[in-house]
């Protein structure tokens, strides 16, 4: 799948959003990001993050522009963060942005900003001429390289002060942050689960592949019921913040943990053909591999553990 291909799917489906996480329909959610990881991990990144958009702007109250493709680019480097600036004709931002997926594709994006203030500004990304400019030169593994990640250049880029959505500090203190950190632990699931489908079309009979398999199927077995029970518990409870970051970082640890196990399991029953052999098997077991990274590990066990243990 190329980034043109992926833009022209996820365009032909902006007439079916996504259920709003909280709004009685999460598991739905959750159960169209898996199948868009099942279809194909870069797509899944480009996607979950629209529709993370979507609902993000649901939660200040605003709609997204018509036919607009939107990513969010919130990542975050200590010491160079983009700055927003004070124009007599508005608002600039300046700085560099590191891991922008979708540089150059998508349409708009919402960015954070992290001096003079946190902040989140809905960025219109087209026509920017040397205001705006992208370097992907980087990104040095063929992992998720239809989705152009790299860096975004922003040299003092015009925006209007009503793209500034909420206040200081909104988009990390809200329920919905962690509501959003669900969506993709959904998708990595649906990665995992395209392996175990690879397995179940080249079935082989002998006992130490039997046991593999079945450890894989009931790994997904088990994390289609964490993100349901996941999906019920957010759509009963959605604006206890307390309880959104427990959650979400429990999921994510779980399905993180049950889809490192499956990409162990998978590469001692199968051996290296299908990995060096098989074009698409190799990139969706090396993108999964690499989209797991976005949970931090034992930095977020850390942070789960000291939600129990207070000093």
């Amino acid at each position: 799948m190329t980034g043109t291909t992926i833009l022209r799917q996820l365009r032909s489906r902006l007439d079916e959003p996504l259920p709003l996480p909280g709004h009685g329909e999460t598991c739905l959610r959750h159960a169209q990001l898996w199948a868009a990881g099942v279809e194909d991990l870069s797509f899944a990144r480009i996607a979950e993050a629209h529709w993370d958009a979507v609902s993000i702007l649901a939660e200040a109250g605003r709609k997204p522009k018509p036919d607009t493709i939107y990513g969010v680019w919130a990542s975050e480097v200590p010491g160079h963060a983009l700055r927003l600036e004070k124009r007599s004709d508005g608002l600039s931002v300046s700085g560099t942005k590191m891991f922008c997926s979708g540089a150059g594709l998508v349409d708009r994006a919402l960015i954070t900003v992290g001096a003079p203030e946190p902040l989140l500004v809905d960025v219109d990304l087209r026509a920017r001429g040397k205001s705006l400019s992208y370097d992907c030169s980087a990104w040095a593994t063929t992992a998720f390289n239809e989705t152009n990640t790299g860096s975004a250049i922003f040299d003092a880029c015009l925006i209007r002060k009503e793209d500034v959505i909420e206040g200081a500090g909104w988009y990390l203190n809200r329920p919905g942050f962690w509501h959003g950190a669900c969506g993709p632990a959904a998708c990595w699931a649906g990665g995992a689960e395209s392996l175990v489908l690879y397995a179940l079309r080249n079935r082989r009979h002998d006992a130490h592949t039997l046991a593999h398999v079945g450890a894989m199927q009931a790994a997904v077995w088990a994390m289609r019921s964490c993100l349901d029970t996941t999906g019920r518990e957010i759509d009963t409870d959605r604006e206890n913040y307390a309880a959104a970051r427990v959650r979400a970082l429990t999921v994510r640890h779980i399905v993180e943990q049950h889809c490192t196990d499956i990409l162990r399991r998978f590469a001692r029953a199968y051996g290296p053909f299908p990995l060096a052999m098989d074009s698409a098997i190799s990139k969706r077991y090396h993108e999964l591999d690499l989209y797991l990274r976005q949970f931090h590990a034992e930095r977020d066990l850390e942070e789960l553990g000291a939600l129990f243990i207070k000093p």
